[in-house]
């Protein structure tokens, strides 16, 4: 129900303007007329008359002030019309350059959009958009597998082409392990984007990222390398974790940006936008935090030549379970074996290196390891038969010893 309706206030005596031109109306019978004054304490009575000569002479006074403005503005339109002249001649516009070439992220972006792809994914697992490039011209894409996971077991995906065009695509290959996934298209006039060496990345470095975030393809951001060698866990779920040694950025990347290049300066791609920071507590995903995650572009042709040749990717293990409930500095391996998985594979990598069960490893190839994560992604990071240096304690006794890396899908 509305609240009871408060009676009305009196009005206030009349101040200001309101008592130099108002109209106080009759005294009430048997009463005198209250004694009006203005702001300065004058007796308005004394100078009614006066305000009504006022008012008189002001309305004329105002007509013969517009007519005089009209008159005033057919003398200034003829005045103007005659010295109007018949060409403006405003400065045209002349470029950023003398050339009239694009420069800088303008240059990268023409250069790098033609061969960037929206992809539309419909399955059983679900649906939704992702982002890739033109890998070969002969129609090979290379996007992320979580982009086209929900149509691996039969489902569409559908590329779209920056001009527009629309084309049925096959799952070439794919890979959980390193986020990875090709595709192909029905046509052989693309232009692929150049791979360039993300080993020659430095903290600091010029970046583009382009995809198609939220499904708005075609989009461009821009920041810099903000970090390396950034152990990320991204994928669908856990047995499809992928294990990335990224490229941190702060070029903003939200949803949908997924599998599309980061670029450097010279519009070579040095990462694959993988994935995005939460802040902690987000439900669902959330958008740019200025923390976005790229796979390292060389580990990407590494996999999507192997996606091309066999459909399938391998990745180099040392033959080792770690220890996740270790706190102290390092990783350690398991002092024993779980689910009747030995600690140490015999005659596996590790174990012709002499790594024994309790071990602790505190570097590879010089670089401290603290996260059994950071130790993952630095194995994964290099291919099978590579060599590497891992700094290893046993007791006090701290040793680097040489471990060549093999292929297995088991532990690590």
């Amino acid at each position: 129900a509305s609240p009871d309706r408060a009676p009305a206030p009196e009005q206030p005596a009349a101040t200001g303007l309101a008592q130099l031109f108002g109209d106080q109306g009759p005294a009430p019978e048997g009463e005198d007329a209250p004694a009006a004054t203005d702001s300065w304490g004058r007796p308005v009575a004394a100078r009614r008359e006066r305000r009504g000569l006022a008012v008189v002479w002001v309305v004329p006074l105002l007509v013969l002030s517009l007519l005089a403005g009209a008159a005033g503005g057919v003398v200034a339109d003829r005045w103007s019309e005659s010295r109007r002249p018949s060409d403006a001649a405003l400065p045209e516009p002349v470029g950023s350059g003398v050339s009239g070439e694009l420069e800088g992220v303008a240059a990268v972006a023409a250069a790098v959009l033609p061969s960037v792809v929206s992809i539309e994914v419909r399955g059983q697992g679900g649906q939704g958009t992702g982002s890739g490039f033109v890998l070969r011209d002969d129609g090979y894409i290379l996007t992320n597998n979580h982009v086209v996971a929900a149509a691996a077991d039969g489902g569409e995906v559908v590329v779209v082409l920056a001009d527009g065009a629309q084309e049925p695509a096959e799952i070439v290959g794919r890979t959980a392990a390193y986020d990875l996934a090709v595709l192909k298209i029905d046509r052989t006039d693309l232009t692929p984007l150049v791979l360039g060496d993300s080993d020659a990345v430095v903290v600091g470095d010029p970046v583009v990222a382009i995809g198609a975030p939220l499904g708005l393809q075609g989009t461009v951001t821009t920041g810099i390398v903000s970090a390396l060698n950034r152990p990320v866990s991204a994928g669908g779920g856990a047995e499809e974790t992928a294990f990335i040694n990224a490229i941190q950025t702060d070029a903003a990347i939200n949803p949908g940006n997924s599998g599309g290049p980061l670029v450097d300066a010279a519009g070579e791609v040095i990462g694959i936008n993988s994935a995005i920071a939460q802040r902690p507590g987000a439900g669902g995903a959330s958008g740019s935090i200025g923390l976005g995650f790229a796979i390292t572009s060389n580990q990407a042709r590494h996999t999507a030549a192997e996606l091309i040749e066999t459909g399938s990717a391998t990745y180099p293990v040392i033959g080792v379970l770690l220890d996740s409930r270790y706190e102290g500095e390092g990783v350690q391996v398991s002092a024993e074996a779980q689910n009747g998985t030995p600690a140490v594979t015999p005659d596996g990598p590790a174990d012709r290196a002499g790594i024994e069960p309790g071990d602790v490893i505190v570097a590879i190839d010089g670089r401290p390891v603290t996260e059994d994560d950071e130790l993952i992604v630095a194995i994964r990071a290099k291919a099978p038969g590579d060599a590497i240096t891992l700094t290893v304690r046993s007791g006090d006794d701290e040793r680097d010893v040489r471990v060549v890396l093999d292929q297995t899908t088991g532990a690590q």
